[in-house]
């Protein structure tokens, strides 16, 4: 359990180091020449043009739009919140963009990616320009409205005074904050933590409006927080197995590259794939895979797992000879053979988490259909002459043919 709970933190190590780093800038930029202390208010522009650029690069439409709403936020402060927020107009701006951007926030972390010229996106910008139009029109043109922003800015608790936020928008960030989290901490998906890095440093922005330093340094940390996750994000989609959850081919082939003289490695494919996929359907068919790539993980001998493509596997074993990693491969092949897959119902949760919890109160469960497969593995390991990696692969794909041959659901070298 502790193990799970830290791997579902490590997301939010890159947003920590990063707010921790702009707090350190604020005791130093000071301190600069005057020259360079200017530089401070120009990073912002920089960190969101590059984030900008690489969002349409790679299509990631919810990036766009927070880049955009940061943006529109610092320009904000740079030309009107900056001089006086008791004039009517600034207040009002100030106060509707503290209660408006951590909804956006939120809402954009819980959207689908949709990219950022469809139909969609489109729709999405109108939403931002709306927001911007009516916030201008509300500050600008109907003084009347006073009472609107007073409401807005009237104190709640007398225990926070101390913030420069109006409590309107604080609890706006604590609740878009509380939701994004969570959602961050469940699906581990870098511009979910990203969206949540940003959030708060907008919210220290917010709150220290007043401050000269502070809004730069911490909207330049949410820029570059979002435009790293953009790099992220995509490296995952190239290098991990959406299904699976395993390094895809790609990272298989990277690995190799960089394999010593002695290695190991093993092939794996599911016994009659094909026609269990015809019998029980192609969902049944991904829980399948995604069973035996959850069993491939826990593969002792220091393996590494891969999906190489289809229902076939592959694991490294960097380091090791094909006699030390043989009854770490037969206790896998065990495993998953012994594994009685229940057949997801309507009644069954889709959150594993859930689903072994059921299991657990039913006493292994009763009732619904199981199944289970086999694998056949195939195992080759580097010679002395130093074989590449890609004939190791390709004598590996024989063995496994062999096992395949002998019978299926057993072992060959």
């Amino acid at each position: 359990m502790p193990y799970v709970l830290v791997k579902r933190l490590s997301v939010l190590v890159l947003p920590c180091l990063l707010l921790c780093l702009a707090f350190a800038a604020l005791q130093r930029v000071p301190l600069l020449p005057a020259p360079q202390r200017e530089l401070a208010f120009q990073a912002p522009y920089l960190a969101i043009a590059a984030g900008l650029a690489l969002s349409l690069s790679f299509k990631r439409g919810r990036v766009f739009f927070s880049l955009l709403v940061l943006a529109f936020f610092y320009l904000l402060w740079r030309n009107t919140l900056q001089p006086d927020l008791m004039q009517y107009g600034a207040r009002t701006l100030y106060i509707g963009v503290c209660i408006l951007i951590p909804l956006d926030f939120a809402l954009f972390c819980f959207m689908r990616e949709r990219g950022i010229f469809t139909h969609a996106g489109k729709l999405r910008l109108a939403f931002l320009i709306a927001q911007v139009v009516a916030l201008f029109w509300v500050a600008r043109f109907r003084q009347d409205y006073a009472a609107i922003p007073d409401l807005l800015a009237r104190p709640i608790f007398a225990g926070l005074g101390h913030l420069t936020l109006p409590q309107s928008g604080f609890f706006s960030f604590l609740i878009a904050g509380f939701l994004v989290s969570i959602r961050a901490v469940k699906r581990r998906y870098p511009i979910d933590a990203a969206l949540l890095g940003a959030l708060i440093a907008t919210a220290i922005a917010c709150d220290r409006i007043g401050t000269p330093y502070t809004p730069a340094l911490f909207v330049a940390a949410a820029a570059i927080l979002l435009s790293v996750a953009v790099l992220q994000d995509s490296h995952s989609m190239a290098f991990s197995d959406d299904l699976t959850g395993l390094p895809s081919r790609r990272a298989l082939n990277e690995h190799t590259m960089g394999l010593g003289r002695k290695y190991t490695v093993a092939m794996l494919d599911v016994d009659h794939f094909k026609r269990f996929n015809d019998t029980y359907g192609h969902d049944v068919g991904d829980q399948v895979l995604r069973m035996v790539g959850a069993k491939l993980l826990t593969v002792k001998g220091g393996g590494k797992p891969y999906r190489y493509g289809g229902e076939e596997f592959t694991i490294l074993f960097p380091g090791k000879e094909v006699k030390e990693v043989t009854p770490h491969l037969e206790e896998l092949r065990q495993a998953i053979g012994s594994y009685q897959l229940r057949l997801r119902s309507t009644e069954r949760p889709k959150e594993q988490s859930q689903g072994v919890a059921q299991r657990k109160s039913s006493g292994g469960g009763s009732g619904g259909k199981t199944v289970s497969v086999t694998i056949s593995i195939g195992v080759a390991s580097s010679a002395l002459d130093v074989r590449s990696a890609a004939e190791v692969l390709k004598a590996a794909d024989k063995a496994l043919y062999r096992a395949k041959q002998k019978g299926r659901n057993q072992l060959s070298t």
